[in-house]
């Protein structure tokens, strides 16, 4: 953690929705006139598209069938770790671009499925913000949840996840449902061991909960929409939250716990400005007294 240059990362798995929290920080940050570098974390994984789909094949002939991308043989943890740490002491450090697709791929002038080559990370920037699967990893050689001074997960309920995941695939990027189903239980140890625990380290959680029937996610037609939702909101260390102020500002929210606040899906943004901006600000006014 670091007065001097605070760092915020946002982790969630594949489908849980972190794109849009994200938007939600980028318009924070354009009303407080917050200037973010930003850190793509597929760009810290450590094969592209092609040499993944070799190594996967590669392990699977070995007998593996949970090689994914979840796990630190497919990431570069302790790049991730030094970044965060270089940044928290310099206000700089090193990142590069995943691309995509053919979008990004004339934006940044790469093959979809490559990387684009390692980069300083703009100067003079008043915070870093990192948005991705590790955020917030911890294992028994790296630690990037120290380094960063605001933790925010984003864990819709695991039906919910792989309905997410389910439409986004088949839609965006053409796949077929055996393909995505395999691919969640490809994943699934790896995300036992490394995604989850991260949701302990996190500050603040943002976990979706259908209120419709998602008992089989494999054949939902659509995904439940914000109004089809209720949202907790768990907060780690709930001291100087005002939650009286918060009930009163977000329509039919009511307290399920001392640190968790739920409230209507539709009231999501809402309440992340009012939860997320104050933090913001004490991140900067800490940064610039420092």
């Amino acid at each position: 953690m670091s007065r001097k240059h605070p760092i915020i990362s946002i982790t969630g798995s594949s489908g849980a929705g972190t794109t849009s929290v994200k938007r939600t920080f980028e318009q924070i940050f354009r009303r407080e006139n917050v200037t973010a570098a930003y850190i793509e974390g597929d760009a810290f994984h450590r094969y592209n598209r092609v040499e993944m789909r070799t190594r996967m094949a590669e392990e699977a002939e070995r007998g593996n069938k949970h090689f994914s991308h979840f796990s630190p043989e497919t990431n570069l943890f302790e790049e991730l770790e030094q970044v965060f740490k270089s940044y928290g002491e310099t206000g700089t450090g090193t990142t590069r671009h995943y691309v995509h697709d053919a979008d990004e791929a004339a934006l940044h002038g790469a093959e979809p499925g490559t990387f684009t080559d390692w980069q300083q990370l703009p100067e003079n920037s008043d915070l870093l913000f990192y948005e991705g699967l590790h955020g917030a990893v911890v294992t028994d050689k790296v630690n990037v949840a120290k380094y960063a001074d605001l933790k925010i997960g984003v864990v819709p309920v695991i039906n919910l996840e792989w309905i997410q995941k389910l439409h986004r695939d088949r839609s965006a990027r053409g796949y077929s449902t055996e393909a995505v189903t395999d691919t969640i239980l490809r994943r699934m140890p790896d995300y036992v061991h490394y995604i989850c625990p991260q949701f302990g380290e996190t500050d603040i959680n943002f976990q979706r909960i259908p209120t419709v029937d998602t008992s089989n996610p494999f054949i939902a037609r659509w995904i439940p929409t914000p109004d089809e939702s209720m949202v907790v909101i768990r907060l780690k260390n709930p001291r100087g939250i005002d939650f009286p102020y918060l009930l009163s500002m977000i329509p039919n929210s009511f307290m399920s716990r001392a640190n968790s606040i739920v409230i209507h899906g539709a009231k999501l943004d809402l309440a992340m400005q009012l939860i997320l901006t104050p933090l913001i600000l004490q991140l900067i006014d800490r940064k610039r007294r420092a």
